[in-house]
């Protein structure tokens, strides 16, 4: 017996609790290594942008053609050895407790994304709301860290940090309205078959105005440019965690990062068709391919397509950064009410007339 025949006979006879206890570990072994490396990345591209080098110093671990590529290990160690501070008059145990509330619901929201055809590690009807509710958790750990750290500008950047994601957490909100709207359905499983078909049936085809508010809202939601005001060294030195240091200040920015991925996971999940292939429906025979062994692996339907078009939407991400100036909070603020709220109710009432005389995808 071969030893893959007999891991895979291993991995039969485990019990559930147990396939979902290595999935998860698994799961967030990649979640960690890919922030890490996505920071390389984000220093790099941008390097490339701006026509520098960026970081091209650290060897992993001292192997030989390897520059640049143990960067992000050497930030761990950097931010690991460096002291804690805490504020002598701080509330000690929110202090210590609000990096823990930013960083859990980013990766708790994988739960029920659905990683590869017919798979998630929790196939709930209720996904969506899962994932809203969750959403809505990290904004507590921005306000206790503000308020925690017993200092003025802390407490005020978390204000204004709070009140800039609750604004655009409503406008995605009204965007996933529409998603639910054109599948029927709250499982992002279900969200993702919907789009079955080609690239025209994903939904950023018919529903762009949702699609354009939902990431523009995720970057808002993130605290990244340019909507970073919650890091204006001029206005108010370094936001919400200005007290924190080591690795205090070492989770907040993990989290940031993997909110990214998060955000970005889900965009592709409601609006480029998860881990549908492009190629359907594109490639005349690609039903046939399918049956190829390592052609229909890689083009038929398959978490590398998510991982795919999770990698672009972070490159747009890192793309905006390096092209816009921050903006003012005001402009912030109008453009979350005045702008992206509008528009997702008036594209929600579109939807809705399309869906009442059945045209476009709703077509009988």
């Amino acid at each position: 017996m071969s030893a893959p025949t007999r891991l895979a006979q291993l991995w039969q006879s485990l019990p559930a609790y147990a396939h979902s206890t290595l999935i998860i570990l698994a799961l967030c072994i990649v979640l960690i290594l890919s922030v890490a490396y996505l920071t390389l990345w984000e220093r790099k591209l941008i390097g490339w942008m701006q026509m520098r080098r960026g970081p091209n110093r650290v060897r992993l671990f001292g192997i030989p053609h390897t520059e640049y590529i143990g960067q992000p290990f050497a930030d761990v160690v950097k931010l690991l050895i460096k002291e804690v501070v805490v504020p002598a008059r701080s509330n000690r145990i929110l202090f210590r407790l609000a990096p823990a509330l930013t960083l859990i619901p980013a990766f708790a929201a994988w739960a029920v994304i659905p990683l590869a055809p017919g798979y998630a590690i929790a196939d709930v009807d209720a996904g969506v709301l899962y994932y809203l509710s969750l959403t809505s958790v990290g904004v507590y750990g921005v306000i206790l860290a503000g308020w925690a750290s017993n200092s003025k500008y802390a407490f005020l950047g978390a204000m204004r940090s709070a009140a800039q994601v609750v604004a655009y957490e409503i406008a995605m909100g009204f965007a996933l309205v529409g998603v639910l709207m054109a599948a029927g359905s709250l499982n992002l499983g279900a969200i993702v078959a919907h789009q079955r078909g080609s690239p025209l049936h994903w939904n950023l085809i018919w529903l762009f105005p949702l699609f354009m508010v939902y990431f523009i809202s995720g970057v808002a939601e993130t605290n990244r440019a340019p909507f970073d005001v919650a890091e204006g060294e001029s206005e108010i030195v370094a936001g919400f965690h200005v007290e924190y240091s080591g690795i205090g200040f070492a989770l907040f920015f993990l989290a940031e990062y993997a909110n990214m991925i998060l955000i970005a996971a889900l965009t592709a999940v409601f609006f480029l068709g998860g881990w549908l292939s492009p190629l359907d429906g594109i490639v005349p025979a690609a039903s046939a391919i399918r049956g190829v062994p390592l052609l229909g692996l890689m083009l038929g339907d398959g978490t590398h397509w998510l991982a795919l078009k999770i990698f672009l939407l972070l490159c747009v991400f890192l793309w905006l950064r390096a092209t816009f100036p921050r903006y003012r909070y005001d402009q912030i603020m109008r453009l979350g009410w005045k702008v992206l709220i509008p528009i997702t109710l008036v594209w929600i009432t579109v939807e809705g007339v399309f869906a009442w005389f059945h045209l476009g995808p709703w077509r009988a």
